[in-house]
């Protein structure tokens, strides 16, 4: 039987996307079996602009061996604990998506069950009581006392992730595939060379006239998308009647004394603003609607809402919110930005980049590049990317707002079947549907149709099996828990300074 693996891989674009590919592929293969190329342009900019990530990122930095400390250092990284949302459901609200789940496991039913039952009573208390993550970072306190803690410790519930600057990540993991084989050619594509019987890209070019060839290309030239779309025509299913925001406005500023342990997002007149604490300095965005609001209007806003004084001007950019028709056509793979855009309202784009790289590597090809697997690896982006959104939209629809045109619009919007399923659902007796392929789980659907003003006409029937003493005796103890565990622990500071502090770097 002929030999018909993949000898060489050929990533178009670095930045974090490109260059977490490359040690994904580094450490899954030697490199006698496959080689690895990433064609990246100095000319050309990076989109990173500090980025916030979900705790599924450890599984990546595990699966590579990376060291956390080491790893935090480099990229100046601190710890996320979950979102702060700021004026979504109404003007003067307040609001956290915590990670990790609440409460813990009690009876035939999902804890936030009787968290309800007793809301029905006339005993309401703050969701974020039965979370530690929510606790903690209100508090702004971070731990992480390793090892797997037992099924009745608070720290069972909890889980986090990171904010990081991205262009550092990129570094730090360049440097990761190239002590392992992979290599970097430096150079701006352009042009793309198909082979003449079947379309295959087979090879590109480079402003010096080299050519690089290869058996498999993966796209992460960003927004552009130069092989997928510019070369193979893939087509964009366009979701800006959905998720209408369009550009964005990105600033560093000074950082402050307190180190807190999320990400926050204000709602505006026309958008929202991130803001992602970092050791060196503060990421702030103006993600707005360019029908609702000026450039000017956002620029001003944003800056109006530094913490501290701006490092740099604020670095403008377009997009239009969607996927790819085609993640994979013929015999490129796109990921990132050239895959489709999803605003980082949940910090999912380096999770859909890893998720891209698992998926490939799950269903990873050789040199016939059967259409049946291509078809399947398409089958679950698409639905993986769909969720997400769903996810998304939830945010601008469930709102009370009526302040502005723009949340108007949300307000009243349509919105895809799959979403409204899941609230009206809700809306019944608090119940959480899965579809296959939700990233995310039920407590952060309970955090967001809560906080924005989605609640159940009732609680679940079977909580009704648990009697109502007991009930408050369960949540009493799961609160004193909680409030115990993070007067013990230290603040994200403290934390940081003990275990991971980084060299201050020049702007």
């Amino acid at each position: 039987m002929s030999d018909r693996h993949i000898r060489k891989i050929v990533i178009v674009g670095g930045g974090s996307s490109g260059w977490m590919a490359a040690a994904a592929f580094a450490f899954a293969m030697r490199r006698e079996f496959c080689e690895i190329v990433v064609v990246e342009s100095d000319a050309i900019g990076i989109v990173g602009v500090g980025e916030a990530t979900i705790p599924l990122i450890m599984l990546y930095n595990r699966l590579l061996g990376l060291d956390e400390a080491d790893f935090v250092r480099f990229t100046q990284a601190t710890f996320k604990l979950g979102i702060q949302f700021v004026n979504w459901g109404k003007q003067g609200h307040t609001y956290f998506h915590p990670f990790g789940r609440y409460g813990g496991e009690f009876g035939m039913v999902p804890f936030h069950q009787y968290w309800l039952k007793m809301r029905d009573h006339g005993e309401p208390s703050s969701l974020d009581d039965y979370a530690l993550t929510a606790s903690a970072a209100l508090a702004g306190k971070f731990d992480n006392p390793g090892g797997t803690p037992p099924p009745n410790s608070p720290f069972a519930t909890f889980a986090y992730a990171y904010h990081f600057d991205a262009a550092l990540y990129g570094k730090y993991l360049r440097a990761y595939a190239e002590r392992r084989g992979a290599r970097r050619i430096e150079g701006k594509i352009v042009d793309v060379q198909l082979r003449g019987e079947d379309g295959f890209i087979e090879s590109v070019q480079l402003e010096s006239g080299q050519r690089i060839d290869g058996d498999l290309f993966v796209d992460c030239s960003g927004f552009r998308g130069l092989l997928i779309e510019q070369t193979l025509k893939s087509g964009f299913e366009d979701w800006s009647h959905w998720l209408p925001c369009n550009r964005a406005l990105a600033v560093p500023c000074e950082s402050v004394e307190q180190l807190t342990p999320y990400t926050r997002s204000t709602a505006h007149k026309a958008g929202w603003q991130w803001r992602i604490p970092l050791q060196h300095r503060i990421g702030n965005g103006h993600v707005y609607c360019s029908e609702f609001t000026s450039d000017d209007e956002a620029s001003g806003t944003l800056m109006r809402n530094l913490d501290g004084k701006a490092l740099a001007s604020p670095r403008p950019l377009q997009f239009t919110t969607g996927r790819r028709k085609k993640f994979w056509n013929k015999n490129c793979v796109a990921l990132g930005l050239a895959s489709g855009f999803l605003e980082p309202l949940e910090s999912t784009s380096i999770h859909l980049v890893q998720t891209g790289i698992t998926r490939l590597l799950n269903y990873f090809p050789d040199r016939d590049f059967n259409p049946v697997v291509i078809e399947q690896y398409n089958r679950e982006a698409v639905a993986e990317y769909e969720r997400v959104r769903d996810f998304l939209i939830l945010h601008y629809k469930a709102t009370e707002r009526d302040d502005t045109p723009f949340w108007n619009y949300c307000r009243t919007m349509p919105i895809p079947d799959t979403l409204q399923y899941k609230i009206d659902l809700f809306r019944t007796h608090g119940r959480i549907v899965y579809l296959g392929t939700d990233l995310f789980q039920g407590a952060s659907w309970l955090a967001v149709m809560t906080g924005q003003g989605i609640w159940p006409e009732r609680h679940e029937p079977l909580a009704d099996a648990v009697d109502v003493a007991d009930v408050r005796k369960l949540l009493a103890g799961v609160r004193d828990s909680i409030r115990r565990t993070v007067e013990r622990m230290p603040s994200q500071r403290d934390y940081i300074n003990k275990h991971c502090r980084a060299e201050p770097r020049p702007m």
